[in-house]
């Protein structure tokens, strides 16, 4: 680590002397989102020397952490109790110690817990430092043979309220597209899209990234949805849209 345990700053004033404690470091860790050998050797060393480890569920966690032989204290940290558990997180970092966030897989803020924790530190002046490493969309993107220069990732799209809405914000939208998406909704997803879009849109499905049957799925939107409706998706799928071509604005 940068700094050692109850490291303090020493400031010596004509009168007296001040000891400050130094703050601790925040860092966000990212995981392997399916084959463990894409942990990196610096993740291994911050989880192993952190103070505290953050996971989003400890369960999950716990089989990382013992594969690579990692002996630390798991304190759940999860969307549905961050707003509680933060304050505590940031006091600790305050008084001195290192704390590291790991979601459940790939890195913390993507999609998963992370952003409300880094925004408080952030305000308190405390360090944050982002290890790079795996995330799904990535490799989803650079593999899917669609322009990768200029994109806008998406996440994943309202269930319901909102949805339609914000397909149709996107239909003048020119640079790649990205999103998470669940298998059970990934063709009703295909259809909103060749609906809004036109059958006839580029379109990429990559499924279990990193993972022993890792597909993509490449061709226009109504050739993917023949493939999903004859072959059920599995596993967890990142969906990569080509954006508005000159043709297409052409017709509009």
């Amino acid at each position: 680590m940068k700094r050692e345990k109850n490291a303090a700053i020493v400031l010596n004033l004509p009168f007296f002397t001040i000891f400050a404690p130094v703050m601790g470091i925040l860092y966000i860790v990212p995981t392997p989102v399916g084959n463990m050998e894409d942990m990196t050797l610096r993740a291994i060393r911050i989880l192993k020397e952190a103070d505290l480890v953050l996971a989003e569920d400890t369960r999950t966690s716990g089989v990382l952490l013992k594969h690579f032989d990692i002996k630390n204290q798991l304190l759940s940290h999860h969307k549905f109790n961050e707003h509680g558990t933060s304050a505590g997180v940031v006091n600790r970092l305050l008084a001195g110690q290192n704390v590291a966030l790991i979601s459940d897989a790939g890195t913390p803020g993507i999609s998963d817990p992370g952003f409300f924790l880094v925004r408080e530190a952030v305000r308190a002046g405390v360090e944050v430092q982002t290890l790079p490493g795996a995330t799904a969309f990535v490799p989803a993107l650079v593999s899917s043979g669609l322009p990768c220069d200029r994109f806008c990732f998406e996440g994943f799209l309202p269930q319901k309220k909102g949805r339609q809405t914000k397909i149709q914000s996107l239909a003048t939208e020119e640079r790649t597209m990205i999103f998470y998406e669940s298998p059970y909704r990934l063709v009703k997803t295909l259809e909103q899209f060749a609906e809004a879009y036109g059958a006839d849109r580029q379109v990429s499905v990559c499924r279990e990234i990193s993972k022993v049957h890792e597909e993509s799925v490449r061709g226009t939107l109504a050739e993917v949805i023949a493939h999903f409706r004859e072959y059920e998706p599995k596993g967890e799928i990142v969906i990569v849209l080509a954006g508005k071509t000159k043709d297409e604005k052409k017709k509009s």
